[in-house]
Parts: C-alpha cells; structure tokens; sequence
C-alpha cells in the first residue's frame, strides 16, 4: 500500500514539544470527476513545516499528509477534465502550494472562504509528503521540461512567495537596485534569480560570507554581511555611482531593516515584507514617512501568480537551489537530518525528499547533493 507522512501528537506546549513523523500505509486513491491522480516524486521542506513540528503554527493536523512542495507524475484522470488535463498523462507537474486563492492581486478572492498552505492543514486534505496525491485540475501546473524531480519540487512555496514579494509588491523592473535580505534560504534565493533574470541588480545581505559569495555567482552584484554595524554605510558604497540607491527591499527577517534600509532607499521606494523571523514586531520610523517609503505585506499568492511564475521559469530556465536530497519517504532518520539542518540553518537553498529511495532523479543535468 502507498506510504503517506504526517506528524504524530505527542504531549508538550508551543514552542517547547516537537512532533515525532510517522509514516503510515494507505489506500490508493482514486480521481473523481475533474480530478488527476498523481504519483508524487519528490517532495520538500519548507520553515513553516519546522513551525508545524514545534506546534507554532495555527490549524495542524496529525491526520493529513506532512508538506506544501510536491512534484509528480501524472498517472490518470477521473471523468469530465478538461481536454488540456488529459493531455498532462505522463508527464511531470507542480503541484499548488496552497488553496482557496485564485485570481485576486489583493489577497484570497472570498474572504468568507479559508485559505491555507497544503500540508498538515486542518482545512484541506491535500500534502505532498506522500506517494500519490489527487487533486482538482486546476491545482497541478505543467513543470517545466527542464526540471529535474528534486529541482521541481524545491520551486512551489519559495518561488510563489518570492514572485509576488518581487514582481506584484515591489514591482521590480530591469535596471533597478534590488536588496534581497538573508541570502541562503529559499525564498532569498529565488528571488535573486527571479530579479537576476529581470535584469535588476541585485545585493543581499547574509551573517555568512560563504553565502554571499555563492550569491554573487548566481549573478548578485555585491553583498554585505548583517552581524557587521555598519553594514548599510558598506551597502551604499557597492551601489552604481549613477543610481546611488535602491529602489526596492525585499525581506523575510523584518527587525531593524526599515532603519537600515530607509537611508539607502530612494524617495517611494518599496520595503516588500513576506516574513518576519526576527520578531513578530518591526519599528516604522517617521523618517520612512517623510520619505513616501512603501512597506507591503506579502504573503505566498494566488494560483494566477503560481502559474505566472512557473511560466517565468520556465522561459528563463531558471534552475531552484537545490542544498541536500536524501532518498525514500520512509527514510525518517534523514528526513530529519533535513530539519536539523534547517533548525541550524546550514542550507543554502532547498531541502528536498526523492520519494522512491530506487528512481533515479531524471530531467536535468546539474549535480545535486544526495545524502543515502
């Protein structure tokens, strides 16, 4: 029977329990009318399932499959899909990261209708931490060709994220300065090869100057490292002499980025906020008033910007950062092993999980980091 991951219950308060992953055996589903049946390849973590673990996150369930990333097969289809649909049989797709968020630039189209992130989600049975999923149609996008299965799978939530905090907040456009913050992590990363793409110039920062110097590689034009001072002063000497200034932050720490960065913004500039892992709190400075600074709030995106993305991504044949694989969903001591690499945040990029321990990951031709 098919394997499934979910987090166990165990007794213990916020912040101080960790939920133990328990594999479980069951029935192959099958699809209903509109509906793919998916046989899931690869599957990745992301800093919201550590939350999930240490019980810091609203709405789990020990019941559901573990995971928002997946990347799969599809394997059939159940009655009345659509013409397209039933051409996706045998080919790879993405699966959407969230539900109940469509088409609205705003937020979630209906209000009165939840929205959620997949994966140990009280209000929806969909994960990816699991051998097959079935979803409507409309929630698995064609993966780009040149995707390997590892690759596919490290793409979703970062990149959904990352696309809307850069292009549908702060707007960015070619040949503008962009500061991307704590360079390492996913969605950091993907939003420097999203702006790189775009032609922007792109700096970052990160307490690791390892990490800033792989960044400059990945085309970054300079980088500073937060723990020092006065990092905003080295900042602002890396800047091109003919536009001395950025037009746009993009940030997952929040803490003191609007003080650090309100004197190197330009007048209107964007802070474009997805996240705030310093502290759930951040001082707005009337500084930044007076200079018509723009703070905006971004969280994930709907499945029009998902599939704008994967389209992006497609086009540019951008590759998602790939930090380790370990092989087999049943695989739990190295499944693990990936959340306590994220705990000590050693990654640069994604952590990612082949589900078949036996396939080989096809479908590109970059070197990953596979851990048996």
């Amino acid at each position: 029977m098919p394997l499934q991951l979910t987090v166990k219950k165990i007794d213990g308060k916020p912040g101080q329990v960790y939920y133990p992953l328990q594999l479980n055996t069951i029935p192959k589903p099958a699809p209903g009318p509109g509906e793919l049946l998916i046989r899931l390849r690869s599957c990745a973590l992301n800093h919201r399932d550590l939350f999930i673990r240490q019980h810091l996150y609203p709405g789990i369930s020990f019941e559901r499959p573990f995971l928002a990333d997946g990347y799969g097969i599809v394997e059939s289809t159940g009655p009345s899909v659509s013409p397209a649909a039933s051409q996706l049989i045998g080919k790879p797709v993405l699966i959407t990261p969230s539900r109940g968020w469509i088409s609205s630039p705003d937020g979630p189209d209906d209000p009165h209708q939840p929205w959620t992130v997949i994966g140990s989600s009280q209000l929806t049975d969909a994960g990816t931490a699991q051998e097959y999923l079935v979803v409507p149609e409309a929630e698995a996008v064609s993966a780009p060709e040149h995707l390997t299965a590892a690759e596919g799978a490290a793409l979703p939530l970062v990149g959904l994220t990352g696309w809307r905090a850069l292009v549908s907040k702060a707007q960015a456009k070619p040949g503008q300065n962009i500061l991307v913050t704590g360079i390492g992590g996913g969605v950091a990363l993907q939003v420097l090869q999203f702006a790189v793409a775009m032609g922007c110039n792109v700096f970052v920062t990160s307490g690791n100057a390892e990490k800033i110097e792989k960044a400059k590689k990945m085309g970054a034009k300079g980088g500073v490292i937060y723990k020092e001072k006065d990092w905003d002063k080295q900042l602002l000497g890396q800047l091109p002499k003919d536009r001395p200034y950025l037009d746009a932050v993009v940030d997952g720490a929040g803490g003191d980025v609007v003080a650090r960065s309100v004197k190197l913004l330009k007048a209107g500039g964007v802070i474009s906020s997805y996240g705030m892992t310093v502290s759930p709190k951040m001082d707005w400075l009337m500084q930044a008033v007076l200079k018509n600074v723009e703070l905006k709030g971004s969280t994930m995106g709907s499945r029009k910007e998902f599939e704008d993305m994967v389209a992006f991504v497609r086009d540019k044949g951008i590759r998602p950062v790939v930090s380790k694989v370990v092989r087999g969903l049943d695989n739990l001591q190295g499944i693990d092993e990936l959340f306590e690499e994220m705990k000590e945040g050693k990654q640069f990029g994604k952590l990612v999980v082949l589900i078949d321990a036996k396939e080989e990951d096809q479908g590109g031709k970059e070197k990953i980091s596979v851990e048996h």
